[in-house]
């Protein structure tokens, strides 16, 4: 891809950034009658039928709670800015989740104030406006309207989203201003960051970010329909890779990788993270995303993926699967033992119940698996007490899940890994064992086989429910249902 950002001829007004020339351009500038002809003749393009975005509602009630959190406080929050991948190309941009949660607005430099009032807050939406067309930064410049694509006009954002929208190439100079205590989202903003320097602390910051954080634990009504938005799409990938398995063997793991991401880019934003084609002994490494290794026949894939919505939320599914179509008689073995220790994980996730519960629960069923077949010395008690099992279980039993993949990190531990599930809560099970292709303490066949089966439940009124119920996992049912597809 190629950017022409060239020289305008007139003088740039002393607020506004000239337009970069590019150093190789083909031309060396613009001559006054063309930079008069491409100010005029065109149509009005202004959306005015435009309606509330679906989640209006729902990030209008998260602001009121953000703002009655931090009365008479000033709180920004950025979306981010563009980050450069290489010369003049940028990562596709993904805002930051807080500013998300807070607006549902997704585009690059937009920033959420909380201007505090006497009656709590009132809230602006800091964008972009169109792009000029009076100074030619609309053709001229990378990020302009003709090279990137059409902006919203600030009465169009204020619109979709709510909140009155204002000119964002403002708010640094209004930020240095500004007196009263202040709280911004670090981490996404740099300009925003150096306009507040004098005037944040970091404690008082990341109190910011921790109670956003806490504030996604429960999720409402539209962020579950997402999730299962999420889950379905996710489904759907997962089929279209066993339809090619036979492809994906002639070829190598990117090839499961690649057919898995055309379903998250056809029904969604994204995928939700890296995924993960893990085949053969690759299964054991727990975040294989190089996805460049052989695919066989009689060896295991593991599929960790997920289909992100356009709203931002992911499924995080796992499925370990005989490329063959057929387990053997070591890896059922191995497979079955994962899932009764995930099926134990699941029926520990309830409300009420403390957040380790499912993990202690599904640990409990591995480590019995170990001791029973001879791997590591009993009982069960102290294996646990110790750890044992974590040499081939590896890694914790869930997380929470939303906007992102591991989502809510910030919040306390008392609040999260130590406290208590309560409805509207989203997270994974995903137990797994894992006999490195390396390890000497395991017979010989073991070895190079990881098996690990992840689900998205979430926690309801009396219990709770598998979003992602519509994978089989039982391992008879995974050899009938992907026979059924390959028929």
């Amino acid at each position: 891809m190629t950017v022409a950002e060239e020289l305008i001829p007139e003088t740039p007004d002393e607020s506004e950034e000239p337009i970069k020339q590019r150093k190789n351009g083909l031309y060396p500038g613009v001559s006054d009658e063309l930079a008069e002809n491409m100010k005029s003749g065109w149509a009005d393009t202004e959306l005015r039928d435009l309606e509330p975005i679906p989640q209006a509602a729902e990030t209008a009630a998260r602001r009121a709670a953000l703002s009655a959190r931090f009365p008479g406080e000033r709180l920004v929050i950025p979306a981010g800015n563009l980050k450069t991948r290489s010369n003049d190309t940028e990562y596709a941009f993904r805002a930051s989740v807080e500013y998300a949660y807070l607006t549902g607005n997704q585009t690059e430099d937009g920033v959420l104030v909380l201007e505090p009032t006497d009656a709590g807050h009132e809230a602006t939406i800091y964008l972009l406006p169109r792009s000029d067309r009076e100074n030619g930064e609309f053709w001229l410049d990378g990020q302009g309207e003709l090279w990137v694509g059409r902006r919203h006009s600030l009465t169009e954002a204020g619109t979709l989203y709510g909140i009155p929208a204002s000119d964002v190439r403002e708010l640094a100079g209004a930020l240095r201003e500004a007196t009263g205590p202040v709280r911004v989202v670090r981490g996404y903003d740099a300009g925003i960051e150096a306009a507040l320097t004098d005037k944040v602390t970091a404690e008082r910051d990341e109190e910011l970010r921790v109670f956003l954080s806490e504030a996604r634990l429960v999720k409402d009504e539209f962020e579950v329909g997402e999730l299962q938005k999420a889950v379905d799409s996710t489904v759907r990938g997962f089929e279209d890779v066993v339809k090619v398995l036979d492809k994906a063997e002639a070829t190598s793991e990117r090839y499961i990788e690649g057919t898995f991401f055309l379903r998250a880019r056809v029904e969604g934003n994204d995928v939700g993270y890296g995924t993960i084609a893990a085949a053969g002994p690759h299964a054991c490494t727990l975040h294989w995303v190089r996805n460049d290794g052989a695919v066989r026949s009689g060896e295991l894939l593991l599929l960790d993926a997920g289909v992100e919505t356009h709203t931002y939320y992911t499924a995080d599914v796992t499925r370990t699967l005989p490329i063959n179509g057929r387990f053997s008689d070591l890896q059922r073995k191995i497979y079955d033992a994962v899932y009764e220790a995930q099926e134990a994980g699941i029926a520990a996730v309830k409300p009420g119940a403390k957040y380790r519960d499912f993990h202690d629960a599904a640990q409990r069923v591995l480590a019995e698996k170990l001791v029973e077949w001879g791997l590591v010395e009993g009982p069960v008690e102290r294996v646990l007490e110790l750890g044992l099992q974590r040499r081939w279980t590896l890694h914790g039993t869930g997380h929470m899940l939303g906007m992102d993949v591991h989502d809510c990190a910030a919040a306390r531990v008392e609040a999260y890994v130590d406290g208590v599930l309560e409805p509207g809560m989203c997270l994974t099970v995903e137990p797994g064992l894992y006999f490195q292709a390396d390890d000497l303490t395991v017979p010989e066949e073991y070895r190079g086989i990881g098996v690990r089966i992840e689900d998205d439940i979430l926690v309801t009124e009396d219990g709770n429910r598998n979003l992602s119920a519509a994978l089989p996992r039982r391992s008879d049912e995974v050899e009938a249902w992907m026979a059924s597809l390959k028929g």
